[in-house]
């Protein structure tokens, strides 16, 4: 129910709106639905990646579906200094990024490698030589209907390259048993059998090297209890 949900009513104001045509999200951002923008990247993926456990590739390239305000974009091509490309399908939240981009005081190194597109994310593509060393997905798996996830995962393969890395923070993580998956979101479930059952696919194959719940103590309220960080390596 919307009450016991820790995002309260702002979840079924957004599943009302929300349809399977990717426009319903340019209509979210345009009416200020959008209760999984916090203000400020995650915790959890600030302590990944600062962290030093998982040697990432510095300098490469990073992707981010489902960008919104672009506040992961950001970072990841500040902390890493990535080439770093942020998709949304929503071209008000394209600009709402692009506004946060040139008003966060950024230098000019760092503003060159920070992008911005307006894109479906399920028809995007790069040459060979463009492929990804990181992508991060924060909410934007759990956006797409489960019956679609297996798109989700074909995507991720051909995006990445091997030997690159992703970051999944799974929110609202829900327990594989749980009996109520769908009052979950936003707008929908995810917990870890859900990515791995759609990423193993084709051959492709994935190295979970990190897979921690964080601290209570390091997350935002809303986040408390409901989040679990997974790093995959994809090997082959």
């Amino acid at each position: 129910m919307a009450d016991d949900h820790p995002l309260g009513n702002r979840v079924s104001d957004m599943r009302s709106i929300l349809t399977e045509d990717p426009q319903t999200w340019d209509i979210l951002w345009k009416q200020k639905v959008t209760p999984w923008d916090s203000g400020e990247i995650q915790p959890p993926l600030r302590q990944v990646v600062e962290s030093g456990e998982i040697p990432f590739t510095k300098g490469g390239r990073a992707l981010v579906p489902g960008c919104g305000r672009g506040y992961d974009t950001i970072y990841l091509a500040s902390a890493l200094g990535h080439d770093t490309i942020g998709l949304d399908a929503s071209a008000t939240a394209v600009e709402a990024a692009n506004q946060l981009a040139q008003s966060s005081s950024l230098d000019l190194d760092l503003v060159s490698k920070i992008h911005f597109e307006v894109a479906d994310f399920f028809k995007y593509e790069v040459p060979e030589d463009k492929k990804f060393d990181l992508i991060y997905d924060y909410t934007f798996f759990v956006a797409i209907p489960p019956s679609k996830r297996s798109l989700w995962g074909s995507q991720i393969n051909s995006l990445i390259k091997p030997g690159g890395y992703l970051i999944t923070l799974m929110f609202p993580h829900v327990p594989v048993h749980d009996p109520q998956p769908y009052a979950a979101g936003p707008p929908f479930y995810s917990n870890f059998t859900s990515y791995e059952e759609v990423l193993r696919v084709g051959g492709s194959e994935w190295e979970v090297v990190l897979n921690k719940i964080p601290d209570d103590d390091t997350l935002l309220d809303v986040h408390k209890g409901k989040d679990r960080i997974v790093v995959w390596k994809r090997t082959a």
